[in-house]
């Protein structure tokens, strides 16, 4: 377990869009921690580029994967929510692109860059990869996580073969991991650890709605190995949060985090602003959603606006300080 979760038992989470940068992997790994980057939809060379960055600085890593989608959207309502859109984006002066339709292509050429770095811990997300995905990457010696919602979720990765399970709460910030189709786990963090301890025998990262020390030694003696956090690492200097989103975490004007699916079509946690409730029915429709949006959300942090773009955070994300990443690997050490 060692390997996934440095001597600390603190992971920090692989948070796609920026803030996940090697900086901020290296930073957790030298304070006794461990961090993943974020392979997410990063193009193949963008991620080989963090990948060598990460090489250079020498210390273990993870990468995380997103499994693509395989379901068929609803373009009639994919086309009917880039109507919605268009007042939004003429209020910001920028084009609505047309729709991309597939998930994403560059997923075979990152599994086989991760296959010839072999770095410590490759994790997915989003769906279960292939047996034969697992089986390679097993072979070059790098630890296989899955990211679990339920005790079914982790059924199937544990007959898969993943060698530990990042088990994560909806009170998480970012996008659910979910991929089962279940409804929301409606217990605490602790009651889904000891839920999926007693379905398979595997080490747990458990992940979500935790801001204290406190929240992490619950978790722990519910039967996890560590924790994985992410919101708590946002305001660090190492990550690459961007200079709206680390406004928003800590201003009085946010008071709640919500679900949404409006910035990609696929239920993530954020500080709840005006863009999410001004579209609180966009369709499922991810990564399709994602791109969609891009330019209304880049356009909004151009302008030092948080009201058009994601701002995601757990429902801890008042506990998040202004500190370095070490400090926060300190707190939260097992």
């Amino acid at each position: 377990m060692r390997e996934i979760a440095g001597a600390a038992g603190v992971v920090a989470a692989p948070m796609a869009g920026g803030p996940s940068r090697p900086a901020l992997v290296t930073a957790a790994a030298e304070a006794g921690g461990f961090g993943f980057l974020a392979g997410g939809l990063a193009p193949p060379d963008g991620l080989a580029a963090q990948v060598a960055e990460a090489d250079a600085g020498g210390a273990g890593y993870g990468v995380n994967l997103f499994v693509p989608n395989t379901e068929p959207v609803d373009r009639a309502a994919v086309l009917a929510y880039r109507d919605a859109l268009a007042p939004e984006a003429a209020e910001l002066g920028v084009q609505l692109p047309e729709p991309r339709w597939a998930d994403d292509d560059g997923y075979p050429a990152k599994l086989d860059l991760l296959l010839a770095h072999a770095p410590a811990a490759v994790s997915f997300t989003f769906g279960l990869p292939s047996r034969d995905a697992v089986a390679a990457l097993r072979r070059a010696g790098t630890v296989v996580v899955q990211t679990v919602t339920s005790p079914a979720e982790a059924t199937a990765a544990a007959e898969l073969g993943a060698d530990a399970l990042v088990v994560q709460h909806p009170h998480a910030g970012g996008h659910s991991g979910a991929f089962l189709g279940e409804a929301p786990f409606t217990g605490t963090l602790d009651e889904l650890v000891t839920a999926v301890r007693a379905a398979v025998v595997l080490p747990l990262l458990a992940a979500g709605g935790i801001g204290t020390p406190d929240d992490a030694a619950a978790a722990r003696a519910a039967g996890a190995a560590g924790v994985q956090l992410g919101t708590a690492f946002l305001r660090t200097p190492e990550a690459g949060t961007n200079p709206v989103h680390r406004a928003a975490l800590a201003s009085p004007g946010f008071t709640r985090t919500a679900p949404t699916r409006a910035f990609s079509g696929k239920w993530a946690r954020g500080l709840e602003n005006a863009f999410m409730r001004r579209h609180a029915d966009a369709p499922a429709a991810y990564p399709v959603v994602h791109h969609l949006t891009a330019p209304l959300r880049a356009a909004s942090v151009r302008a030092g606006d948080p009201s058009r773009t994601s701002l995601w955070a757990g429902t801890a994300w008042g506990e998040a300080r202004e500190e370095a990443s070490a400090d926060v690997v300190a707190r939260f050490a097992g």
